[in-house]
């Protein structure tokens, strides 16, 4: 194939490098700093959002030791959207942002020349699209975590991390707590910067990428206010440097061993059902894709050894004192391929450690349950797959079969959660949510924390082809594949329908007659596409279905 990049020295090589070396000059890069490697440090800081806020401060550490190494930093920033801000109609876009990362970093690194990268991700789908630039770009890359908020000590002696405000949304509503007692919540809630202290799917995700590989062990928990984040910046900027002599690329490390493991650690610890789509986007990038099904199969031979907020009181600051990935691995065993390499060269297990607080991190002897997180379930409802987080519910059933209550939006979902009746064994189907219909696979993270908070999460399921946050606990389906948008069964259900949900058998089904199925296919009306100009509008016609990873490729869904 056409060589399609270059290094900073053939960017700034002979008389025609002239234009480019005039341009580092006038911002301070004097000429002997152009003859040595030059590291772009990717942030993706703003003000928008606590989680990337740190990164401004963490990249000045960086780039000291890029400088202490030898080399040369040069800054760019890219997006760094949150979900807190995208709750609702912004929410079409945050899923979305993940392909305008990716792009983003791309097209800069492609247009100029770079010898090595740094990337600060902040929350959700930064990560995502980072790692998915590096899979592409595949030049000797590294990351660095912004790191965890701490979590607020409230006067019940409880601490309180973000899902704490979705949850005390609905205690609020029916009444459970005062209109001081949430206002005081919400002050408190977030008491530093950093990524939210829960795992959700901004620490599934920074935790996921010391997992791969690609960030120093040890990194991805240090919560962004300690010294030591700053020192690991620091020795990062360094290690980019040592990388770039040693030609250690993504590729070299993340292999298909290293994808496993990490979809291992994901189940072992109960995080995101948003890091499926974001793996398996990445594994598309690295040309080793991942189906669906391999998920479910490591799921069910992975133990569950660890649940943090909001599927249990432990934080993230509890998982980091217990040992972070590191003890996850070092618990794991023999169930992780020891032998895959980070960005130091040497092996995960070099950096294993044993589990220093038995209750936050478990051993295999005494897991919180015998298999992983995550669940795929399959049937007439969901014929590509659907997915639903077990280590969310409290009590998980078995078998769940009721009457379905249907939805056309979130809109119509949290209408009627406000001003109508709910009650245990509803099953509540919203569709049109999906990559398509949405379009941008809207998060329905506040009408689930409402459920719960209502002390209805675990007794009312919601299936959608959206999806959820990764702070989302409760009966909550999501990932229903094929969408409704492209005549997916889901477009079908009736008020009234009867739909089984079977964990155990890992099905989700639409209780009618074949005949009946067929028929109301068949007089389904195709919907246009809900959007049809501009990023989203491009989006909604290209994007992959949720069961591919939603990501922007064709047109062949």
């Amino acid at each position: 194939m056409k060589k399609m990049l270059r290094n900073a020295q053939e960017m700034m090589l002979g008389i025609k490098g002239a234009y480019p070396r005039a341009m580092f000059k006038s911002v301070g890069y004097a000429k002997k700093y152009l003859d040595k490697p030059v590291i772009g440090v990717v942030s993706s800081w703003s003000e928008i959002n606590p989680g990337a806020y740190p990164n401004k401060e963490l990249a000045q550490f960086v780039k000291n030791g890029v400088f202490a190494a030898g080399g040369t930093p040069v800054e760019f920033y890219t997006l760094a959207i949150c979900d807190s801000h995208c709750q609702g109609i912004g929410m079409h876009y945050s899923l979305a942002s993940r392909e305008v990362v990716a792009a983003e970093i791309e097209v800069t690194v492609g247009s100029a020349g770079f010898d090595g990268l740094v990337f600060l991700p902040s929350c959700d789908k930064s990560p995502g699209g980072m790692l998915m630039a590096a899979a592409r770009l595949n030049i000797p890359t590294i990351f660095i975590s912004p790191g965890p908020m701490l979590p607020h000590k409230a006067d019940s002696g409880e601490m309180l991390v973000t899902c704490d405000i979705k949850e005390a949304m609905g205690a609020f509503k029916s009444q459970k707590i005062t209109a001081q007692e949430f206002e005081d919540i919400e002050d408190n809630v977030c008491c530093t910067t950093g990524v939210c202290s829960m795992m959700g799917t901004g620490m599934s995700m920074n935790t996921l990428i010391e997992a791969l590989g690609m960030s120093l062990p040890g990194n991805s928990t240090i919560p962004a206010v300690f010294a030591s984040k700053r020192q690991y910046a620091a020795l990062t900027g360094e290690r980019i440097v040592a990388m770039v002599k040693e030609n250690l690329r993504p590729r070299d490390i993340v292999t298909r061993s290293a994808l496993r493991n990490a979809i291992t650690y994901l189940m072992a610890v109960g995080g995101s059902t948003n890091a499926i789509l974001h793996l398996q986007a990445l594994a598309e990038d690295l040309e080793l894709p991942i189906l669906l099904e391999e998920f479910d199969n490591i799921s069910a031979k992975t133990p569950c050894i660890g649940k943090y907020k909001p599927s249990s009181k432990y934080t993230i600051n509890d998982f980091h004192e217990a040992g972070g990935v590191r003890a996850v691995y070092g618990e794991l065993g023999s169930l992780v391929d020891g032998s895959a390499i980070t960005v130091t060269g040497k092996p995960i297990a070099d950096f294993s450690i044993k589990s220093k607080n038995p209750e936050v991190l478990r051993s295999l002897d005494n897991p919180l349950q015998p298999t992983g997180g995550i669940v795929v379930l399959k049937g007439n409802l969901a014929p590509d797959g659907a997915v639903i987080k077990v280590s969310g519910i409290k009590n998980p059933k078995p078998r769940h079969v009721g009457p379905a209550k249907t939805f056309d939006s979130e809109e119509e979902l949290l209408e009627h959660i406000m001003t109508k009746e709910v009650k245990a064994g509803d099953i509540l189907i919203i569709r049109y949510e999906g990559p398509r219909g949405g379009p941008g696979m809207r998060e329905l993270s506040i009408p689930a924390a409402l459920l719960t908070g209502m002390g209805l999460g675990d007794s009312v399921a919601m299936i959608t082809d959206g999806r959820y946050s990764g702070a989302t606990r409760g009966f909550c389906i999501g990932h229903v594949t094929p969408e409704a948008q492209i005549g997916g069964p889901i477009a079908i259900v009736q008020d009234g329908d009867t739909i089984e949900i079977n964990i155990e058998r890992k099905e989700i089904n639409l209780l009618i007659s074949p005949e009946e199925m067929a028929s109301r296919l068949e007089k389904l009306v195709p919907r246009k596409p809900p959007v049809d100009k501009g990023f989203l509008g491009l989006y909604c016609r290209n994007v992959s279905q949720a069961n591919k990873g939603a990501i922007l490729r064709g047109s062949d869904g």
